[in-house]
């Protein structure tokens, strides 16, 4: 058995650059994704600073052991013990260095939002096989000056309070479900998912982080998932991250669900498939819908723009139809009609454009 092994530190630790959700793995090596899919033991480094020196960061250390856990990863705390990956945790009264890239200039431009922060932080971070890896999380608290905080709340250590302060912080923070996603790992995001105990809010951001891995063996859950109208939208935005396969689950949902926000998702997420596929077959439904005298305008609006990413020359009558009746409803102060005169203009543009060019 493989195992999470936490150790506490009193001294500094290098940390990485925030990298953008959107592309969590884009920068791997093929046989760094492969260890990162099986990492299962983890080295939590833990450090915490105030303006007096190192303090205990232990309680640190324990939110990360228990909140690991929650997606599976065991937990040791013994020395000897091997690790697959390096989680580190460190957090800071007043934060004072964000690390040098490789090249030896600063991470950050020194006017980013990240560098002119300098109340208190905990940087989150991870290396993998000796590696700095560019992922960095960052947990605030929602004050700035830690000496004025701590006086306001009649507390005697400025320090201490900002790391408590700190902690409660991190704990609330999900960074489990975003290194689970960071590393390629959605069966423990879906296990998640599927416990009854998992906090509505909780499985939107799951849904959300599934799409972004565009995690095709999270479809069958997700296609349970739309049966719970809560949690609906969000699943076929995901959906619509996935492969191929998951066009004729979204045509039925756009044609059949008597919800229009539903309806509406459902023809977003045949944009973004037909988009990053290139598959025009998304077309013919989303012009049956676009025709439909009965459809919602919210749903029209979303069928314009999917119809706008799949520039196809058989949109462009039925798009020119539809903005000449538009044209003709003088409403300005109707924010839906506006939104709807918007996309179907940018569509036109786009198929029109495309079919001069093709």
């Amino acid at each position: 058995m493989r195992h999470i092994f936490i150790r506490a530190l009193i001294v500094g630790c290098c940390v990485g650059v925030a990298n953008p959700a959107s592309a969590y793995r884009e920068y791997f090596t093929p046989e760094q994704k492969a260890q990162l899919d099986k990492i299962q033991t983890v080295l939590v480094e833990a450090i915490a600073l105030t303006d007096k020196g190192s303090v205990d960061s232990g309680p640190l250390a324990e939110v990360a052991t228990r909140r690991l856990g929650e997606l599976g990863y065991t937990v040791v705390q013994d020395a000897s013990k091997p690790h697959d990956v390096v989680f580190r945790v460190k957090c800071e009264q007043r934060k004072t260095w964000e690390g040098t890239a490789s090249a030896g200039g600063d991470n950050d431009l020194p006017d980013a939002p990240s560098r002119l922060w300098k109340g208190p932080a905990c940087q989150l971070t991870y290396v993998l096989g000796g590696m700095k890896i560019k992922w960095q999380k960052e947990v605030r608290t929602e004050f700035d000056d830690a000496a004025a905080a701590a006086q306001a709340a009649q507390a005697p250590d400025a320090g201490a309070y900002a790391i408590a302060k700190l902690k409660e912080g991190f704990d609330r923070y999900d960074f489990p479900i975003l290194l689970a996603a960071e590393w390629g790992q959605p069966e423990r995001l879906l296990k998640l998912l599927d416990r009854p105990d998992t906090s509505h809010a909780r499985k939107v951001r799951i849904i959300s982080l599934l799409g972004e891995m565009q995690a095709d063996e999270a479809l069958p859950k997700l296609k349970q998932t739309l049966q719970d109208r809560d949690l609906a939208q969000q699943s076929l935005v995901a959906i619509g991250n996935l492969g191929k396969d998951g066009i004729p689950l979204l045509v039925e949902i756009m044609n059949t669900s008597p919800q229009p926000e539903v309806q509406a998702a459902a023809a977003k997420g045949l944009g973004q498939l037909g988009g990053i596929h290139g598959d025009a077959s998304v077309v013919p439904p989303l012009l049956a819908k676009l025709n439909d005298p009965k459809t919602d305008w919210t749903v029209l609006t979303e069928v314009a723009w999917a119809l706008g990413k799949i520039p196809d020359k058989r949109s462009i009558q039925p798009l020119y139809d539809l903005d000449k009746k538009l044209q003709a409803i003088r409403d300005p102060d109707n924010m839906v009609l506006k939104k709807l005169k918007e996309a179907v203009f940018w569509a036109i543009k786009q198929c029109d454009t495309w079919d001069q060019y093709s």
